[in-house]
């Protein structure tokens, strides 16, 4: 079984990646005689990319610590404010000068809904960096399904929607605005929609980003691919079992290792591009600017297993059935009518280059909710942008971050238009 293979390699590869490493180290050492030699950064560089190869990449922490404001540098809290078997809940408020997190009524609240597409959501730091200063943000933090023991039953597509449901709930939709991004723009709208169907509150703003809201529309190779094959294959060709010693040993799940070789195959450079780099600021002595692109590289390596039932749901309802874009997807035994919004302003984005959420998949959104007044729709296509560009890079940050925050803006309270 290729499971056991792939821990057994890690197993392996761990003492020499230890040893690596430590000799990369010896060469920095002042006291070292050869540390003064003008080949000495460009040897640790090649010893410091050595030791890589033997990683299991761990969960990379968010990192956000502080946020420039006003002028003024403030500490940043993280804050575990919900936790459930497949999902941990996370804060990040900055702290007022008497060490106390400050008040969400000071500022917009955000929900992010990152995506459940193998990344983990710290892949998203340099979003949240960047909400970080007029907001207090919220992030669905997804756990690694190896670690989730067999005991805390399954997980589907309606348990993720569930997942964003508590979330909305727990923090409230009055004054709350939601980002569905990639992947999570297909729960982000279906479980606004039932919050709607249920007479509920609604949050003032929802805003997809790249996500597969009609995967119909422009057909990119990932769609074509989960359309092409029936769910058999996938389920005989791509799902594993969890080895031990792990806590959800026996659970059935997309293997990282997977998820792995194809965001590689489908975008190298965004794996060796980092750690060319990476490699480069290592033998220039240029450990700031390596330390970024080590993140770069730790943030995308580190994957994690995706429940079994919840990757199969969503080939065949997001890929195959297209339910939520043809008005028959049932969550929780409810009807998903996304009709049924109406005081939810509504924002989709995508990338011209996208090639994972094709063009007219997420602007798809605003056909399936003509509830929603006119004027209270907006859609932006960032021109020359791919997928990641959405949420990272110049482009996140000079294009796309300010028509959110203008939405965000119109729509908080004491400024409604």
């Amino acid at each position: 079984m290729p499971s056991p293979i792939i821990e057994y390699q890690h197993a392996m590869l761990a003492p020499w990646a230890t040893w690596v490493g430590a000799v990369a180290n010896t060469w920095m050492v002042p006291g070292n005689p050869w540390f003064a030699l003008p080949v000495a950064s460009c040897v640790t560089a090649g010893w410091e990319m050595l030791s890589r190869s033997g990683l299991a990449y761990e969960t990379p922490a968010f990192g956000v610590t502080v946020v420039d404001t006003e002028g003024r540098t403030v500490p940043v809290v993280e804050q575990l404010v919900l936790e459930r078997p497949f999902c941990r809940l996370l804060r990040f408020a900055t702290e007022t000068a008497g060490g106390c997190v400050a008040a969400a009524v000071q500022r917009p609240v955000v929900l992010v809904c990152a995506p459940l597409a193998g990344h983990r959501a710290v892949l998203l730091r340099e979003l949240i960096e960047t909400l970080m200063p007029d907001h207090m943000v919220y992030v669905t933090d997804w756990k690694d399904a190896r670690q989730v023991p067999v005991r805390k039953g399954p997980f589907s597509l309606e348990d993720c929607v569930g997942e964003v449901l508590a979330a909305i709930r727990h923090i409230g939709a009055d004054d709350l605005h939601v980002l569905g991004i990639c992947q999570a723009a297909v729960p982000a709208l279906a479980a606004v929609s039932l919050l709607a169907s249920a007479g509920e509150t609604t949050p003032r703003s929802l805003v997809l980003m790249g996500g597969p809201i009609d995967a119909r529309r422009s057909p990119t190779a990932v769609g074509r691919l989960a359309a092409g094959r029936p769910l058999a294959w996938f389920a005989r060709n791509l799902i594993h079992v969890v080895p031990p010693p792990y806590a959800g040993a026996g659970r059935d799940v997309y293997p990282s290792f997977l998820q792995l070789a194809g965001l590689v195959a489908a975008h190298p450079d965004r794996l060796i591009r980092p750690h060319l780099d990476y490699y480069l600021d290592l033998a220039r002595g240029d450990i700031k600017h390596a330390e970024a692109h080590r993140r770069q590289c730790d943030e995308y390596s580190a994957v994690i297993d995706l429940a079994a039932e919840f990757y199969l749901d969503t080939i065949r309802i997001v890929f195959q059935e297209f339910r939520l874009a043809v008005g028959d997807w049932d969550v929780q035994g409810q009807p998903v009518r996304p009709q049924d919004i109406h005081t939810t302003a509504l924002l989709t984005i995508e990338g011209e280059w996208d090639d994972i959420s094709g063009r007219g998949q997420t602007q798809a959104a605003h056909d399936l909710c003509p509830g929603i007044p006119a004027f209270h729709k907006r859609h932006f296509t960032a021109r020359q942008c791919g997928h990641y560009d959405l949420f990272s890079g110049r482009r996140w940050r000079t294009e796309i971050f300010p028509y959110i925050h203008d939405l965000i803006r119109s729509r908080s309270a004491g400024h409604i238009t």
